[in-house]
């Protein structure tokens, strides 16, 4: 059994992750990608590949954090349940996280890659729209998350506070 600690820290973390891409997924959706349109014909492609290598490791990073604390937390569903969390928190989550991912890989990478061609309205449109699978996604899920940490921090007490 995990010390409670660091089932503690692993649910810090895991909210972290999950909080900072449900912000950059809501700067990205309703700021980034709808500017889009507005840079220009000629130098889209530069700017849309110059969009990519940059972001990538930004949210790469925080998707590869929030991936492994998630299947940690399913690992350890048996230590939750004992704390009183519900089994279905950490499912859920990791539902939505495959998700996410699905969508990510499966359709708005393609689209950049069509993007970074050059500007197109029906891809520009396309990813804008699609992009919602994952802004609703990530919204939900740091919902779980702090619902994850509460529920927790609600279980019986022990030394870990």
């Amino acid at each position: 059994m995990r010390e409670p600690k660091r089932m503690s820290w692993l649910l810090v973390i895991h909210a972290a992750a999950t909080f900072f891409m449900a912000g950059v997924i809501w700067i990205i959706q309703v700021v980034h990608y709808p500017l889009f349109g507005m840079v220009g014909a000629d130098g889209f492609a530069a700017y849309e590949r110059s969009h990519a290598s940059r972001i990538t490791p930004v949210v790469g990073t925080a998707m590869l954090v929030e991936a492994a604390c998630t299947g940690l937390l399913l690992v350890a569903m048996g230590e939750l349940a004992a704390r009183g969390v519900p089994r279905w928190m950490p499912v859920a989550g990791a539902m939505l996280l495959a998700g996410i991912w699905l969508s990510t890989f499966a359709v708005q990478v393609p689209l950049h890659g069509q993007l970074g061609q050059g500007f197109d309205d029906v891809a520009h449109a396309a990813l804008v729209r699609s992009n919602w699978i994952r802004t609703v996604g990530w919204s939900i899920r740091a919902a779980l998350a702090a619902g994850l940490l509460v529920a927790w921090m609600a279980g019986p007490t022990g030394t870990d506070r």
